[in-house]
C-alpha cells in the first residue's frame, strides 16, 4: 500500500498533520476546471479522458493530499444500460426511467469493466500523471441514491416512498441490482490501482430509521464487505443515524455539520472521521472566516483519526482564495 499522508490516516494510523481534500474540489467554482472544460456537456466531458484527467488534476495546485476522479454516480446505471442526461437546474435524468419490471430486466447487474472503460482509463491515466506523488479516490453511489435518480424521483423522497410503496418488486430488485453492480464496478477499480473509495449516499440521510435499516444500511455493509482491500470512506450527507454509519464496515465515516465532531471521536475512538467544515462558510465567507472554521475542526479532530474536508461538496460560487485558505489552514500554512 502506498505511504501516502491520506491512506496511511484512514486506515487509522498515526500521521504527521490530518489530510486535507474536498468533495468536488475539481468542480465548476475554479476557473481552470472551466478552461479544461471548454464547453462540453457533462457527460461528454466526463468521457473524455484527457480533459476528466485534465480538471481530476486541477486542485493539485492548491496542496491538498488526494486527487478524487472526476466522473458522475451515475456512471454505474450507464454502464448497466440506462443512459442519462445531465439537465440544468434538475440534475442527472434518465433516458427511460426503471418503473417496471421489465424496465428492471434490462439493466446488467454485472456490467464487464469495458462498459465503463473511460473510468478506468482516467484512473491510469491521472496514477501516471501524479507519478506516486498523491493517492488516488475513486467512488461509487450506494444503492438507495442511485435508485432515486434511475427511477427518476432523485432527492424528492415523497415520490421515491410512493414508488417503493406502489412497486416494491421493481423497488427492491433495482436496489439488489445496484448494490451487486456497485461492488464490482469498486473491485475492479481496486484492482486497477484505486488507493481509497468513498462510497456516497447523498439522500439517505433523509430516510426514517426503518427505512434507512431497510435501504441503506445492510446495503452499504454488504458493498463495504465485498469491495476491499483499500481504505474505505462512508459519505452521507448529514446523516443523523451515526450508530448505524460507525458500524457499516468503512474504516472513515464522513460527518456533516450536524454532528459534532469531537463528541463522535469520544464516541468512536478507533474510528477514523471525514469532515465537518460548512461549505457555506467557503462559499459565502471571507478566508479568514475560512481559516477560522478549519482551526475549530482541527481541533475537534484532535489531530487523529481524522481527515479534514467539507460537510459535503464544494459549492459553485466559492471564490478561489477561499479554497486557498481552507488547504493552506489544514495544513498549518499562513
Amino acid at each position: 500500500m502506498p505511504d501516502h499522508l491520506l491512506v496511511r490516516a484512514v486506515r487509522g494510523e498515526a500521521v504527521e498533520r490530518p489530510p486535507v481534500w474536498a468533495m468536488r474540489q475539481a468542480g465548476r467554482w475554479d476557473p481552470e476546471f472551466q478552461k479544461v472544460r471548454a464547453g462540453l456537456s457533462f457527460y461528454e466531458f466526463s468521457e473524455n479522458v484527457d480533459r476528466a484527467a485534465a480538471a481530476s488534476l486541477c486542485p493539485r495546485r492548491f496542496g491538498v493530499d488526494a486527487i478524487i476522479l472526476f466522473y458522475d454516480i451515475t456512471t454505474l446505471p450507464v454502464a448497466m444500460g440506462l443512459p442519462f442526461a445531465l439537465k440544468t437546474n434538475v440534475g442527472p435524468t434518465p433516458d427511460r426511467p426503471v418503473h417496471t419490471l421489465a424496465d428492471l430486466e434490462r439493466l446488467n447487474p454485472d456490467p464487464a469493466p469495458e462498459s465503463y472503460w473511460y473510468i478506468r482509463a482516467l484512473l491510469k491515466k491521472v496514477k501516471d500523471d501524479l507519478r506516486g506523488d498523491l493517492p488516488v479516490i475513486v467512488f461509487a453511489g450506494a444503492p438507495f441514491t442511485v435508485a432515486t435518480y434511475c427511477i427518476g424521483t432523485g432527492k424528492d423522497m415523497a415520490a421515491t416512498r410512493r414508488f417503493a410503496a406502489e412497486r416494491p418488486a421493481v423497488w427492491d430488485g433495482l436496489l439488489d441490482r445496484l448494490r451487486h453492480a456497485t461492488a464490482g464496478f469498486l473491485n475492479t477499480l481496486i484492482s486497477d490501482g484505486a488507493d481509497v473509495y468513498q462510497l456516497f449516499d447523498s439522500w439517505a440521510g433523509m430516510l426514517t430509521p426503518a427505512e434507512y435499516d431497510r435501504w441503506a444500511q445492510p446495503l452499504h455493509a454488504d458493498i463495504l464487505r465485498r469491495a476491499a482491500g483499500v481504505p474505505r470512506i462512508l459519505f452521507v450527507k448529514e446523516c443523523p443515524y451515526l450508530d448505524r454509519m460507525c458500524a457499516a464496515g468503512s474504516e472513515a465515516v464522513s460527518l456533516g455539520t450536524g454532528h459534532d465532531l469531537a463528541a463522535a471521536r469520544a464516541a468512536y475512538p478507533d474510528k477514523v472521521f471525514q469532515g465537518n467544515v460548512d461549505e457555506e462558510v467557503l462559499r459565502a465567507g471571507t478566508p479568514e472566516r475560512v481559516r477560522a472554521a478549519v482551526r475549530a475542526c482541527l481541533t475537534a479532530g484532535g489531530g487523529r483519526n481524522h481527515v479534514v474536508n467539507l460537510n459535503h461538496g464544494v459549492g459553485k460560487e466559492t471564490p478561489v482564495a477561499n479554497f486557498e485558505a481552507y488547504v493552506a489552514a489544514a495544513r498549518g500554512e499562513p
